[in-house]
C-alpha cells in the first residue's frame, strides 16, 4: 500500500488528484482542505463514490504554521497509517490572488499572502513531516508549480500575467531546488520535483484553458510514479518534458 498527501483538494486538479487516487483501493489517501467550513460536498462525494475506505479528509491550512503542526499531529495518529510513511507528498494548494497585478502595482498585503500560502506552506508543512519521521525512505516530494513560475517560460507571455502568483511560483521552484539536496541529508532515497500542470479548466484557469483535469492530472500521476533518484530537482511539463527555468 502506498501512503499519499494531498493539499488543496476541496476542487480543481487537486479534487481531480483524489479522485484518480482514490480509484485504486490499496492506497491509502489523505485529502487536505483548509479548515473544517471549506466546502467539501464534492471531494466527499469523490471518496463516497470511489468506495475507498482509506481516503480520508484532514483539515490543513498551509497559510498556518499552527494548523499545519496540528495536521501533522493527527496525521501521525491515523490508525489506517498503522506503521506506513507518506510516500507522496503533493503540494497542490495555492492562491491566485488579484491576477490582474503586474509589476508597477504589486500589493504587498496581498503578495505576501501569496508567498506565506504558495512557497512557505509547503516548505513548512515538508518540515514538519519530516521532523515527525512521517515521511518514508524514498518519498517522492511534488510541487505544483506553474509555467508563470518559469523566467524563460513568462519571457513570452505579453502582457505578462499575475505578477504576485508568478513571483510566488519561481520561489517555490527554488525552495524545491533547495529541498532537493537538503531532505537528501535525510532520506538519501527520496526525491523532490516541480510540475507545470498546464492552463487547465478548473476555477483558477478559467474556461478558455485547455486541459481537462482528468488528462493533466492523469499525466502528472504517470511523472510522479516514475520518478527516479536522477530525476532530483527537475522541472517537468505534465506533458512530460522538463520546462526551463
Amino acid at each position: 500500500m502506498s501512503v499519499y498527501v494531498v493539499t488543496g483538494t476541496n476542487r480543481g486538479i487537486g479534487l481531480e488528484f483524489i479522485r484518480q487516487l482514490s480509484q485504486d483501493h490499496t492506497n491509502i489517501v489523505v485529502a487536505c482542505v483548509r479548515s473544517p467550513t471549506s466546502d467539501v460536498g464534492n471531494l466527499q462525494s469523490v471518496i463516497e463514490e470511489s468506495k475507498n475506505h482509506n481516503a480520508i479528509i484532514l483539515d490543513c491550512d498551509i497559510s498556518s504554521a499552527e494548523s499545519i503542526n496540528r495536521f501533522v499531529e493527527t496525521l501521525g495518529k491515523q490508525k489506517i497509517l498503522a506503521d506506513q510513511k507518506v510516500d507522496f507528498l503533493i503540494h497542490n494548494a495555492a492562491l491566485n490572488l488579484k491576477p490582474e497585478m503586474n509589476s508597477l502595482n504589486l500589493e504587498p498585503d496581498v503578495v505576501h499572502q501569496m508567498i506565506t500560502a504558495n512557497v512557505l506552506g509547503p516548505a513548512l508543512l515538508t518540515s514538519a513531516l519530516l521532523t515527525a519521521k512521517l515521511l518514508s525512505p524514498k518519498v517522492r516530494i511534488f510541487h505544483i508549480s506553474s509555467g508563470l513560475g518559469s523566467m524563460a517560460v513568462s519571457l513570452d507571455h505579453k502582457p505578462r500575467q499575475s505578477a504576485g502568483y508568478s513571483i510566488s511560483k519561481a520561489a517555490l521552484n527554488m525552495l524545491a531546488v533547495h529541498q532537493a539536496e537538503d531532505i537528501k541529508s535525510h532520506l538519501p532515497g527520496a526525491v523532490v520535483a516541480l510540475v507545470d500542470p498546464g492552463w487547465v479548466k478548473t476555477d483558477m484557469g478559467g474556461k478558455n484553458a485547455i486541459y481537462e483535469p482528468s488528462e493533466s492530472v492523469g499525466n502528472m500521476l504517470k511523472i510522479l510514479h516514475d520518478l527516479k533518484e536522477s530525476n532530483n530537482g527537475e522541472y517537468f511539463h505534465h506533458s512530460g518534458r522538463n520546462v526551463p527555468w
